[in-house]
């Protein structure tokens, strides 16, 4: 169990909500064949057009803060949503400049792009971004000291533990885990045809999802973690699947002992008061291998 210091005073653990918002480029990434195909990418569409108000309304109402994770084209072609969000005391992170596979860029290209995607967010801003989220693929080795080069403090790209982390080259940069069982994407990403991804699963059952969110929660909670939930405004933010949202951050605010925070505010805590990561931790691991490795 975690230690119950570990969050501020009364609290027993975190819950961070994160919305990553690609509008189109998210799936043009992912299946670059779907370009041109209109009606397949009113799917993705649906996001703009729909569910960034729809969610914007639910956090309103319920009065939760949350960090938005947006490449710098999205936010140039959307202005009055980044405008909205910001309105409303929400926490705009990049995800770099033109959504990308960065397994794909070296190091240099990853850095460009990570450094077009600032510019992009505090012109529109008036203020840089202090986290990051990778849009897809992974960082190359030197990515995290790039992510600090750039003035970014948080990420929310890796996973391998469910409480945050600082990065073991790069301390100054905390990490707050993923989780596949906490995204949306999982559960509902569905598109006919063409089938993305391909051998597509049925779309799953709402109150079986929110059943198994609930769960995870309850688990979390019980041991001090930091939950953290990755959103799509074009998956959760449908007229049925926004009342799941409503129905698992109601019962989460029922616990008078929850701390709901941006991700750069737990980021921000855990750099002032928690212990540095050991060197048996998966990222102390993963970059003493894989940089031994390229040698």
């Amino acid at each position: 169990m975690a230690d119950s210091n570990v969050w501020p005073q009364g609290y027993r653990c975190a819950v961070v909500l994160t919305v990553d918002y690609n509008d189109i480029h998210g799936i043009l990434t992912q299946a670059p064949e779907v370009a041109g195909r209109d009606k397949t990418l009113s799917v993705w569409r649906y996001g703009s057009q729909r569910g960034v108000t729809r969610l914007l309304d639910l956090f309103k109402t319920l009065g939760v803060a949350s960090s938005w994770c947006i490449p710098g084209i999205v936010a140039e072609e959307n202005p009055e949503h980044i405008r909205a969000i910001l309105a409303d005391g929400h926490e705009i992170a990049c995800a770099g400049y033109r959504h990308q596979n960065y397994d794909n860029l070296d190091l240099a290209a990853q850095r460009a792009d990570i450094a077009k995607g600032c510019e992009a967010l505090s012109a529109l801003t008036g203020q840089r971004p202090t986290g990051f989220r990778l849009p897809a693929g992974n960082g190359a080795p030197g990515f995290i000291e790039a992510l600090s080069d750039e003035g970014i403090r948080w990420s929310s790209s890796w996973r391998g533990d469910d409480l945050p982390f600082a990065h073991p080259t790069a301390p100054q940069v905390i990490d707050l885990p993923l989780h596949y069982e906490l995204e949306d994407e999982p559960y509902f990403a569905f598109n006919l045809s063409p089938a993305v991804p391909p051998a597509q699963s049925r779309i799953a059952s709402y109150s079986h999802t929110l059943g198994n969110l609930q769960m995870d929660f309850a688990g979390f909670h019980r041991f001090g973690l930091c939950y953290v939930l990755r959103l799509h405004p074009e998956i959760i933010a449908t007229p049925g699947r926004i009342g799941v949202l409503r129905e698992l951050l109601e019962g989460i605010q029922r616990h008078d002992d929850v701390w709901i925070a941006t991700a750069g505010d737990v980021a921000q805590w855990w750099a002032d008061s928690a212990a540095q990561v050991s060197e048996d931790h998966p990222a102390a691991v993963y970059e003493r291998h894989y940089r031994d490795y390229l040698k």
